[in-house]
């Protein structure tokens, strides 16, 4: 895949926002099975990304493709509805391009969300996980989204993602979660390339280096929106259990992936909509951004 170039951005981000009137300043990409958070949005406008110029398009099961611009929990909200993986053939900037656009457009807080396998022994299918760490194996081994010539207007050539994940999120969600009396989980998210599901050795160093969940994609984007100066949350459904030794770990599949993110959906949804309505009251009023 040809790496976007920063025309490329601009031309994306000139495209939707001239098909919309809205200026959100906080967005979300929803992850596998968890695409029904787009149809929460109140005062809905949305755009097709096959419509978009250069916007890397999805051919996965459960990533739509669409942008949603709307109200969700009574705040502006962009909802990236499906988002592209590393194993699509992307390249790792071309993947990322979303949040570029989405920082060119305004997007100051950016809520990620994903559905994994659950490594730590505690976590149960249906856990919500708060994302405190990740380790991107990817970017380790070379694959890094900002790798290449660095623009300034954009970020940092050496950005310090040591405190990616926003601490003042990570205890307004726990804030939002208690309220609501949901149980949330917190870990370290590990990122590999997939699309083939983790050996039972695979599992088993996984876990010994700390992580205590798994899954195939959110640890370049939220490297890139680091570069950016945003505020990130990331956000787990645990949608299976992965035990080395467990003959279930044979029977793992996208389409469990997906059932699982239907059943624990609602409850991912009513926590998301109270940290937007959250959000919404201590945001600063949209601005028009500019390219």
């Amino acid at each position: 895949m040809v790496r976007p170039a920063l025309a490329e951005y601009h031309a994306a981000a000139r495209f939707i926002r001239a098909a919309t009137h809205q200026r959100p300043t906080i967005g979300i990409i929803t992850g596998s099975g968890l695409g029904a958070l787009a149809d929460r949005v109140a005062e809905p406008e949305s755009i097709f990304t096959t419509d978009i110029p250069g916007w890397p398009v999805s051919t996965v099961e459960g990533h739509a493709g669409r942008l949603v611009f709307g109200r969700l929990g009574g705040t502006a909200a962009l909802v990236m509805q499906g988002r592209i993986h590393f194993y699509e053939g992307y390249s790792m900037q071309a993947l990322t391009m979303p949040i570029r656009v989405m920082q060119l457009l305004g997007i100051k807080t950016l809520v990620v969300t994903n559905a994994a396998g659950g490594l730590n022994p505690a976590f149960d299918v249906g856990d919500l996980m708060l994302i405190k760490d990740h380790i991107n194996l990817p970017g380790l081994s070379g694959h890094n989204p900002l790798i290449g010539p660095n623009e300034p207007t954009l970020g940092p050539r050496f950005p310090n993602v040591a405190v990616a994940y926003t601490p003042a999120l990570r205890a307004l969600a726990h804030e939002v979660a208690g309220a609501q009396g949901l149980a949330l989980r917190e870990g370290i998210y590990v990122m590999v390339g997939g699309p083939s599901f983790e050996t039972r050795a695979e599992v088993r160093f996984l876990r010994l280096i700390g992580a205590d969940a798994v899954g195939m994609s959110t640890a370049a984007e939220v490297v890139v929106a680091s570069h950016a100066g945003m505020q990130v949350l990331g956000l787990s459904l645990i949608s299976n259990r992965l035990v080395p030794d467990s003959e279930a770990l044979e029977a793992t599949s996208h389409e469990e992936v997906l059932r699982a993110g239907q059943v624990a959906a609602p409850r991912l949804l009513t926590l998301v909509e109270g940290l937007f309505h959250r959000l919404g009251q201590a945001a600063p009023p949209a601005a028009d951004s500019t390219d």
